[in-house]
């Protein structure tokens, strides 16, 4: 017999952020700057881009942090989220799109079309003079309207 208690059936309220823009999900993963290794988090957002949370789906190394789209749309789904923006550090400081970052990107849109979950931008964070770039105002992924 299944049985299920009312926090697995619970969903979060967003709460009063608003993350429409690459400066916006910086302000709310500005802190990954600072980490040692790379690290990867999904901010869940609703209809309103209003912040539901942000999840820190991995932690990796130095320099890479492995990435599925099952650890990044887990707990989209599970705040029924609306559309999601990723978000990741460099170590280095230094915020320029790997190709790996761009085939991981690609993979995590078409990921969020089966599931119906719109990711709006993939943003990396670095450290001083150049804070963050955004996959989607440098033009290097398509992501949906």
């Amino acid at each position: 017999m299944l049985t299920m208690t009312i926090d697995a059936m619970q969903v979060r309220e967003p709460t009063t952020t608003l993350v429409r823009d690459p400066a916006s999900a910086h302000a709310v993963c500005a802190d990954m700057g600072q980490l040692a290794q790379e690290g990867f988090a999904v901010l869940t957002l609703n209809t309103k881009n209003k912040l539901i949370t942000r999840h820190l789906v991995t932690l990796g190394l130095a320099d890479t942090a492995p990435v599925h789209p099952r650890e990044v749309f887990r707990p989209a789904i599970q705040d029924s989220a609306a559309a999601v923006i990723l978000c990741h550090n460099h170590p280095s400081g230094d915020p320029t799109p790997s190709a790996e970052d761009l085939r991981v990107t690609r993979q995590l849109i078409e990921a969020g079309k089966v599931v119906g979950i719109r990711v709006l931008d993939h943003v990396i964070i670095g450290r001083g003079d150049n804070p963050h770039c955004s996959l989607r105002e440098k033009g290097l992924v398509t992501f949906d309207p």
